[in-house]
């Protein structure tokens, strides 16, 4: 079960929204987790990213969760 804290850091990798470096290890284990990968410089969500944040709405605010839809349509 993902955290509050890493839902957070998948609906800010959703939206190209930069974090602080005090992030990078917890966006290190959501890759181990398969839920983010890295290229090159960016981040993204893989497609268990997207549905554990499409999943978590009431955790995102309902404004965030249409962003994340929007996002994941990015995907397909």
């Amino acid at each position: 079960m993902l955290r509050d804290e890493q839902l957070s850091i998948l609906r800010d990798i959703s939206q190209s929204v930069a974090f602080a470096d005090d992030r990078q290890g917890k966006v290190g284990q959501l890759i181990a987790d398969g839920y983010v990968m890295k290229d090159g410089d960016l981040f993204e969500l893989t497609a268990k990213g997207v549905t554990a944040v499409e999943e978590h709405p009431a955790a995102l605010g309902a404004s965030d969760a249409e962003q994340a839809s929007v996002s994941s349509d990015r995907l397909t």
